[in-house]
């Protein structure tokens, strides 16, 4: 099931990307909850992590495929840049909290996704991510269903690793 649910995130990743131009993704390695990713654009190489719940509430709704990533495009100047990937469009103008432990961070939604409000801020998610124990991604449908997914940070340091040459 793991599997297939990051065969199914690849997927929405490459339609996210300028997929007419880029190339299937590589799964590098897995590292516990996370694995790591590489594939190849118009714009030069993308490496990302990426992971999934492991629970979803409230449980009563279809939450769809949701993901978690950090991703690193050299081409573009982007370097660990966080993003939450939701299975239904977002309420419009609604921000997306991130709680890694007791620490929050806002992010900005736009369709189905949501990335940090303060671009500054992202290497500190990162961080908080590295030296975590939970984290927590609480998110509004378009409909207005108030949703939360819980993630392991298990393996995130190592995943991370495994991207930072990246070029």
């Amino acid at each position: 099931m793991f599997v297939r649910k990051l065969t199914t995130a690849l997927a929405i990743v490459m339609a996210c990307a300028s997929a007419a131009s880029a190339q299937s993704p590589t799964r590098i390695q897995q590292f516990n909850a996370w694995g790591a990713y590489s594939y190849t654009a118009g714009s030069g190489k993308v490496c990302y992590v990426l992971s999934v719940p492991k629970e979803k509430t409230p449980a009563t709704v279809d939450h769809g495929d949701i993901f978690f990533l950090v991703s690193q495009r050299p081409g573009q100047n982007i370097s660990y840049e966080p993003q939450a990937m939701m299975g239904y469009p977002l309420q419009e103008n609604s921000k997306v909290t991130v709680t890694i432990d007791n620490k929050s961070f806002t992010m900005f939604t736009k369709g189905n996704s949501a990335w940090v409000e303060n671009a500054a801020e992202e290497p500190a998610l990162v961080a908080a991510m590295k030296g975590g124990k939970a984290m927590s991604v609480a998110a509004k449908s378009r409909k207005g269903t108030a949703t939360n997914y819980s993630y392991s940070l298990s393996g995130i340091s190592a995943a991370l690793k495994q991207i930072e040459s990246c070029k």
